[in-house]
């Protein structure tokens, strides 16, 4: 049976209890299409509110969400299960974001002059960034405000509306974000919020919209793509992640395994950019794993008074966890915290597992859950290596006392993000783009490049003065084409005549990296 009848309603359960958080309707194409064209007749008017008027709508928006922040943290926490604490620092980070979207779209968007160059130097030369006009919005349920929003505050503070289309485990804090926009402006429809499963999904690709930016599994951004490519949609996708934390031989290890056991366990290790595999020099590796595992003794999942870790929002996700750390132990790895038996019904218990074979699913595909693997290596040259053979490339992060030598291997990292002596410090950056590379998709949100993200590059050029040289006639005579040889060659024919750089010995760069 289709699940786009009209009488269909999707419920939103807590997946601590299995209650019935909410119920919403499963809207079909026909509904979703009727959404994109009311979201259509409110671009031009909100393109044309311009980047201070743009500003003004968003700064009370970001007033109501900051008021009413309890409300929406506590629709977080019975969706996904999260606690309240880690539900109200990802509205906090999304208020942030939504702050510097205001502040800065119009000095980033708007149009400036570029040089025309020597040969056209009679024109005027400039470039702006124009809005596409309706954007889609397929969001996550794991960070269901700080996520999407990072979508859907670029592409509004760009000047576009936005089809947002929430996770079917998350439909009430999508319908929630919406409503409080209509708040402030009741009479325009400039977010909308279409609730339903993966044919919901799927009709807002083929809906006519101007972009989708997706975020969610690298199998469903295939998808995404595969159904947008039918009308030649643009989509930024940001997908799954294996992320991996480097530890060097002089690394503050209580630091570093602080680090890593938010970084993994967090969210109930539900975090994209999430760290999933650590390589640990081996001068210092029995020790940091005695920490670690320390850290995550200190740390369960349940629902009394001291959990820091909630449920397992995805049931369907306990199967993945469990068969990647049984596939490690039965490899040959080792749990030093946790293990088979920490994969319970609802919540899964920190698990850090030694010894486990780099070609097991539990260092290969993205877990999505409250387990780190972590492996002794005999440098960090070893451990970028490994790092970048993984298929992924979102985000990493490196713990050592020799910031030069960490910024030269944060370079070298096939990621889009790193953090050094620190982890996902990076997503909490309004001025920082955030996306990655292969199997973790492309395109970026936040920052600047979020923020053209959302936009089409407008180039224009004016004529200021007759060109004493008009190259785009047929008048154009042999004599002139003659001087625009001799005036390119005079230009530019040196260039290809410098002398070779010499050939460095590889000795010599194997001493400037050092062995570590």
């Amino acid at each position: 049976m289709s699940r786009t009848s009209a009488d269909e309603r999707l419920d939103s359960l807590n997946p601590a209890t299995g209650d019935v958080v909410g119920s919403h309707p499963v809207h079909g194409a026909a509904e979703v299409e009727a959404a994109v064209a009311r979201a259509r007749a409110a671009s031009g008017w909100w393109a044309g509110l311009g980047p201070d008027g743009r500003k003004e709508v968003l700064d009370q928006w970001r007033g109501v969400i900051t008021r009413r922040m309890g409300q929406l943290g506590d629709l977080v926490h019975q969706e996904t299960g999260k606690p309240h604490g880690d539900a109200q620092l990802e509205i906090a980070l999304a208020i942030d974001h939504l702050a510097w979207v205001g502040s800065h779209a119009g000095k980033v968007l708007g149009r400036r002059r570029v040089s025309p160059g020597l040969l056209l130097a009679n024109q005027a030369a400039t470039v702006e960034y124009l809005p596409y006009g309706v954007v889609g919005v397929i969001g996550p349920w794991n960070y269901p405000v700080f996520t999407p929003m990072g979508s859907i505050a670029y592409a509004l503070g760009a000047g576009n509306t936005v089809v947002f289309k929430p996770s079917e485990l998350t439909p009430g804090v999508g319908v929630w974000l919406a409503d409080s926009l209509r708040e402030v402006v009741p009479d325009r429809d400039l977010l909308q919020v279409v609730t339903g499963y993966g044919e919901t999904g799927a009709a807002l690709c083929r809906s006519g919209v101007d972009k989708v930016a997706f975020t969610g599994s690298t199998a469903t951004g295939k998808k995404v793509m595969a159904t947008c490519a039918e009308r030649l949609t643009p989509v930024v996708i940001e997908a799954g992640g294996k992320d991996a934390l480097l530890v060097d031989a002089d690394a503050d290890l209580e630091a570093a395994a602080d680090a890593a056991a938010w970084g993994a366990f967090a969210n109930a290790g539900q975090t994209c950019a999430g760290v999933e595999r650590i390589y640990v020099h081996e001068r210092v590796h029995d020790r940091f794993v005695e920490v670690l595992a320390e850290k995550a003794r200190s740390v369960h999942a349940g629902t009394d008074a001291e959990a820091k870790l909630g449920p397992m929002t995805m049931a369907g996700q306990l199967d993945v966890v469990r068969r990647h750390v049984e596939d490690a132990l039965a490899r040959g790895g080792r749990a030093v915290i946790g293990g088979a038996d920490a994969v319970g019904d609802r919540y899964v218990q920190p698990t850090v597992l030694v010894d486990v074979p780099e070609d097991s699913e539990a260092v290969t595909e993205e877990t999505f859950g409250p387990t780190v693997t972590v492996r002794r290596v005999r440098s960090m040259e070893e451990a970028v290596e490994l790092t970048n053979a993984g298929k992924y490339g979102l985000g990493s992060a490196i713990f050592t006392a020799d910031t030069d030598r960490a910024e030269e291997l944060a370079r070298r990292l096939r990621t889009g993000m790193t953090s050094i002596n620190s982890v996902i410090s990076f997503a909490g950056v309004p001025n920082l783009p955030f996306g990655g590379v292969g199997d973790s998709g492309f395109g970026r949100i936040h920052g600047a490049d979020g923020l053209r993200e959302f936009t089409y590059a407008k180039a224009v050029t004016r004529t200021r003065f007759k060109a004493p040289l008009n190259l785009t006639t047929f008048e154009r005579t042999a004599e002139q084409d003659t001087m625009v040889a001799t005036l390119l060659t005079a230009l530019h024919g040196r260039a290809s005549q410098l002398p070779k750089l010499p050939r460095r010995p590889l000795a010599a760069l194997r001493d400037r990296r050092g062995s570590r």
